[in-house]
């Protein structure tokens, strides 16, 4: 069963680079298993070029953070045109394991206690996607034991200008800008103009992120009824860490 992770595409050198690095920590966690990476629109290669080229059983993990118009419509017209017999699998937050990943790169970024966050993401006119963004910053509250404000770059509310400004007339000192992102580009750049006094890198290329793209690869691949095999070593560590995450208090 192979694997084929379907981005959104970005015009972004640096963007391409951080997901072709993210594709290669999924490759390494599970050695023994085909990994192809793909895009839905903008970067090379189109998903609708690379699924016709896999053998065998087919599962495609969105690389999106939320649901939204390319979840629910155009990734699922993309396999049912090039691929109808592959499953596709839910996008990737929210999750404990993005929860985690969003405090380390808060605190590289020199988060303090005193700070107040916004937890900035892309934006979308769906309202599932919008509620997936506000279920992260209820997890992401949780981790900090503070408030996390969602707020979003585009087409939801509040924008990340309404977020500011109240965040503003409040007690906090600093306003510190969590990155709900893949990868560097354009809604990077948003959020990096927005004005907060600190913005996080994107969550990137990472091994949690890793572990989250083979979690999700699972859980559509029992739908086959197909035996899962055992990863190997460096998947089970990631597998593991998947377990830490979700443990209660974590």
């Amino acid at each position: 069963m192979t694997l084929v992770l379907a981005a959104h595409g970005t015009r972004s050198a640096e963007g391409e680079a951080t997901l072709a690095a993210l594709a290669q920590r999924v490759r390494r966690a599970r050695p023994g298993r085909r990994v192809e990476q793909a895009y839905l629109e903008i970067s090379s290669p189109p998903l609708a070029e690379i699924l016709p080229r896999v053998p065998g059983p087919v599962v495609v993990v969105p690389l999106l953070l939320a649901g939204g118009y390319h979840v629910h419509i155009d990734l699922p017209a993309v396999v049912a045109r090039a691929r109808p017999d592959a499953l596709v699998a839910r996008p990737l937050g929210p999750h404990a394991l993005l929860t985690s990943l969003l405090a380390r790169r808060l605190a590289s970024a020199g988060l303090r206690p005193t700070d107040a966050v916004v937890l900035g993401a892309a934006g979308s006119s769906d309202p599932a996607a919008v509620a997936d963004v506000r279920a992260a910053a209820r997890l992401l509250s949780v981790r900090l034991a503070r408030p996390v404000t969602a707020a979003f770059a585009s087409a939801a509310a509040p924008s990340l200008a309404q977020a500011m400004e109240r965040l503003r007339s409040g007690p906090a000192p600093r306003v510190v800008l969590a990155s709900y992102l893949l990868a560097p580009g354009f809604f990077q750049s948003r959020l990096e103009s927005a004005g907060a006094d600190v913005v996080s890198r994107p969550l990137g290329a990472d091994d949690d992120l890793a572990a989250l793209v083979w979690h999700r690869f699972d859980e559509a691949a029992v739908r086959t009824g197909v035996p899962v095999p055992r990863p190997p070593a460096g998947g089970r560590q990631a597998a593991g860490v998947l377990r830490r995450a979700q443990a209660p208090g974590v």
